[in-house]
Parts: structure tokens; C-alpha cells; sequence
């Protein structure tokens, strides 16, 4: 498999495609790449029987497509691990590193790697990090713009992706920081939260994509 089929299945799943459909205009955004594509590399994805669509719907993996999606998963989520721990990266300079190694990673290597950072259960960014051969599922958790304000919250995981992992550095939220949501802004404004330490105001597209445990 490509490392390009292999990114758009990661994408999917990221996206929460082992249980819902991911329509095509999220997959646009994800990866930056043309509508035009998208559509086509979903058609080869389908004729693999790697994932299912749905007109009008979007595409969700098969169980052979979550399989996949999983051993990527693992890779990826291991080296992101071992270089935060290791190799002193923060969590916002590791998907591109992790990107590259996971291609070239055979699974004795993933196995001993796991091994050598005493099997993690979570990657930097809150992701579930599957084991040897097991499909991939993440806990299910609503995101920072389902909550109302007052609600008491804890950041549990965010999507690992670049401008997200960059922005979220910018200002200064980190992994399992607890929160207040003070405000809601109308029309799809930044949401405002804080705790005994420090205020943020966070994008509504950050906050969409910034998944939380209610406390």
C-alpha cells in the first residue's frame, strides 16, 4: 500500500470513520488536497474494499480498512511517543517526524519499540495506541463545542494534525488540563475557558476538533 492510501485511511479513522461516515469535504481540509482527488482516491479505496460510501453520505472503513488503519495507527503513535520521551520533541513537531517513520517501520520493529517504551497506552496528543494486530477505537467523547457554559472540563485528546497541534501551542493549552467554560461567543465565536491559572479564548474550529471529558 501507498504511503498516500495510507494516510487518507489514517485520516478517516482520525476523523471517527470506524464508526460514522467522514464526508469528502472533511477529507479536503485534512490533507489539503483537491475535491477532485479525494474522489478519486476513494474509488480506489473502494475497489479495494478498504472502505465503504455512501452517495450523499461519505465513506466509512471496513473491518479489512480499520486493520489497516490500525497498524498505521500504531506506528505512528509509538515514535510520536518515543520522541517527546526520548528525543525532546513537543507534541506539535512530532506528526511530521512520526509520518515518516511509520512507512518504513515493520511490525518487529513497532513490536519492540512498544516494548522498549513499556507498551504506552496513549500517544502525545490522547490517542488510543492499539496493540500488535488489534483494531483501533477511540473512547468516545463529545468535543469543547457540545458542552454549555459552566461546564467543567478536561482536555482528553485532539486531532493530531499540524495547524491544530501549532495553534493549540500558540496558546498555551496543554493535554489533561482542566477547565471552566466561561462563554460561549454567538455565530460560531471563540469559546472561552479557564482555570485557577490561566483564561484562554479558543476557535471554534480548534474547539471542534478538541475533545473533552466532563467533569
Amino acid at each position: 500500500m501507498t504511503p498516500n492510501r495510507e494516510d487518507y485511511l489514517k485520516l478517516i479513522f482520525e476523523l471517527g470513520g470506524d464508526e460514522n461516515k467522514i464526508n469528502n469535504k472533511q477529507i479536503v481540509s485534512g490533507l489539503d488536497v483537491s475535491a477532485a482527488s479525494v474522489s478519486e482516491m476513494i474509488s480506489k479505496l473502494v475497489k479495494e474494499k478498504l472502505v465503504e460510501h455512501s452517495p450523499y453520505q461519505g465513506v466509512q472503513l471496513t473491518e479489512i480498512g480499520l486493520k489497516k488503519a490500525s497498524t498505521l495507527i500504531r506506528k505512528h503513535r509509538l515514535w510520536e511517543v518515543f520522541l517527546v520521551e526520548h528525543l525532546n520533541y513537543s507534541w506539535n513537531e512530532v506528526h511530521d517526524e512520526a509520518e515518516v517513520l511509520e512507512h518504513v517501520t515493520s511490525q518487529t520493529l513497532a513490536n519492540r519499540l512498544s516494548d522498549y517504551l513499556h507498551q504506552p497506552s496513549f500517544c502525545p496528543h490522547g490517542g488510543v495506541i492499539p496493540g500488535d494486530d488489534q483494531p483501533v477505537h477511540e473512547e468516545k467523547r463529545q468535543t469543547l463545542i457540545d458542552y454549555p457554559v459552566g461546564t467543567k472540563i478536561r482536555i482528553a485528546r485532539v486531532l493530531d494534525e499540524k495547524e491544530l497541534l501549532d495553534y493549540l501551542v500558540s496558546i498555551d493549552l496543554q493535554i489533561h488540563e482542566e477547565y471552566t467554560i466561561d462563554e460561549i461567543a454567538a455565530y460560531e465565536g471563540p469559546i472561552s475557558i479557564s482555570n485557577g491559572e490561566k483564561k484562554l479564548a479558543i476557535s471554534y474550529k480548534a474547539a471542534s476538533t478538541i475533545f473533552v471529558d466532563n467533569l
